[in-house]
């Protein structure tokens, strides 16, 4: 049995890097991360849904998303939206994405007064099935860091590879 817990450490104050080990092989992780069809199935916390997933996965390509709360047993965040868009930089697959994270509106516009963050994904074949995934993902300042893991955003990170794990467990 792996050790599947999410590990998370933060570095020069304003990078944020997690890591976790998926028991499924590398090309499966990554084709998690560049297809709608699967992002659908678990990106986002428990509860939350993606109605809207518009995806052009190539350096310099977007996606564009929408996650809405679905569960009424999160009181005042049921029906909220978090809408979010992503401005791909690099991508080497099956081993990296490199992306800018954005908020943004429904149109895509992105909206300044929230924290960005610059994000490196890698895929590490661990081996015998195994991938692991490191998030860096690097802020303008702790500050700014400091705003996202206020919001909860290691809860949501938490829960949102918790269904990741979930559907790959499903479809492997």
């Amino acid at each position: 049995m792996i050790n599947n817990e999410l590990k998370s450490r933060v570095e020069n104050d304003n990078v944020l890097v997690l890591e976790r080990i998926f028991d499924a092989p590398r090309d499966l992780v990554f084709k998690m991360f560049k297809e709608p069809e699967h992002l659908k199935h678990w990106w986002g916390p428990t509860g939350w849904e993606l109605p809207v997933c518009h995806i052009d996965f190539r350096p310099g390509g977007t996606w564009h998303f929408c996650m809405k709360c679905t569960d009424q047993n999160q009181g005042e965040y049921y029906g909220m939206e978090s809408w979010g868009k992503v401005v791909y930089k690099d991508i080497v697959e099956p081993e990296m994405i490199t992306y800018t994270d954005y908020f943004s509106d429904a149109d895509g516009n992105i909206n300044e007064t929230m924290p960005s963050s610059e994000i490196k994904l890698e895929f590490i074949d661990l081996g015998d099935g195994e991938t692991k995934l490191v998030n860096h993902a690097e802020y303008v300042s702790a500050e700014a860091l400091q705003a996202v893991m206020d919001m909860g955003m290691l809860q949501g990170i938490t829960e949102t590879w918790n269904r990741l794990e979930e559907r790959l467990n499903k479809i492997k």
